[in-house]
């Protein structure tokens, strides 16, 4: 781009900081380069000088130098046509602002130094730069289900705000050890990271604890296998690291297949199992209009503990915590 522009901001990108602004529309760019340029005031806001980390308003109008060119196509590494035809199965939904995807088990959402196939390098199935989706929240990697991504910066920045907001409901399915009891209610267990790396887990932890944050979840049971395992409906209020998976180990019934919040009951019964965790369904604002409902079906691996132990996934109320709180 070699000539100046003005461009406003949208309402939807209300707060977002002026780096992660350019780098939505511009995503060759570097952080370097962007901060070299707000410190030589080439990047105003409102005509005046800025910081990477200013926080935009709606409707403030950011001055936009010219910029170092993309990569061409050539330069950029394309996604094989298995790859693209791959990204494209897992849609579920599709509008002209949102993309919801059904994420299978074993699919990082975003990439690492050991992560090289995962959902944000598929994205590039839709396109580059302003075309290219944008994650607006996570799954862990084993977990399987619906996924939204926003297809344009102002329609990322509202979906974004919905979950920060808790105005998002999330409800998973999972199948646990044993037979909780009570068999719904509400937990409310401040959570801790603790360890390195790969041995890093989120235990519960003091209110008091500095690192402790506050982490609720809401559950129902669905039905049960006798006393041998339960399938739940989950619905985290807040968003912590592996949340869901603490919380029911702390609960004494660990997820099935998790290979790292379990104990003796559930590795015998996960035998052959992956990760039995699922999430079953989204409601949210839409950007613009209405309500998103989004439903991911069963994942294979989801699939396989449901056979193993005789639930049908047909059986399940589809409102369990609207008929909790009638009660």
């Amino acid at each position: 781009m070699r000539e100046v522009r003005t461009l406003v901001v949208d309402e939807g990108e209300e707060g977002v900081r002026l780096d992660r602004w350019f780098k939505r529309r511009w995503p060759h760019l570097n952080h370097i380069q962007i901060q070299k340029l707000t410190r030589s005031g080439q990047i105003r806001v409102d005509g005046a000088r800025a910081k990477p980390d200013t926080r935009l308003a709606a409707g403030a109008q950011v001055r936009v130098p010219p910029l170092p060119d993309a990569p061409t196509p050539s330069e950029v590494k394309r996604l094989d046509p298995r790859d693209i035809a791959y990204a494209r199965s897992l849609v579920i939904y599709e509008d002209e602002e949102v993309l919801a995807l059904n994420k299978p088990c074993g699919l990082a959402v975003q990439g690492g130094t050991k992560t090289i196939k995962h959902v944000d390098r598929l994205l590039s199935a839709w396109g580059e730069g302003l075309d290219r989706p944008r994650l607006v929240h996570r799954l862990d990697r084993d977990t399987s289900g619906v996924l939204v991504l926003g297809k344009t910066p102002g329609a990322a920045a509202r979906l974004a705000g919905a979950f920060a907001k808790r105005r998002a409901q999330k409800i998973y399915w999972a199948l646990v050890a044993g037979l909780p009891k009570p068999s719904e209610g509400v937990l409310e267990l401040p959570l801790a990271k603790r360890g390195v790396g790969d041995r890093e887990m989120v235990v519960p932890a003091d209110p008091k604890d500095p690192d402790a944050e506050t982490a609720e979840t809401e559950f129902v049971m669905l039905s049960n296998a006798g006393r041998q395992v339960s399938w739940m409906a989950l619905w985290p209020h807040t968003g912590r690291t592996h949340q869901l998976r603490a919380h029911m180990l702390a609960m004494g019934h660990p997820i099935l297949g998790d290979p790292k919040y379990n104990n003796g009951a559930s590795a015998a019964l996960s035998e052959g199992l992956k990760l039995q965790l699922h999430a079953r369904r989204l409601v949210l604002p839409h950007p613009s209009r209405g309500t998103l409902m989004l439903e991911a079906p069963l994942s294979k691996e989801m699939r396989a503990g449901f056979e193993r132990f005789g639930f049908d996934e047909h059986e399940a109320d589809p409102e369990p915590f609207e008929s909790r709180m009638r009660r």
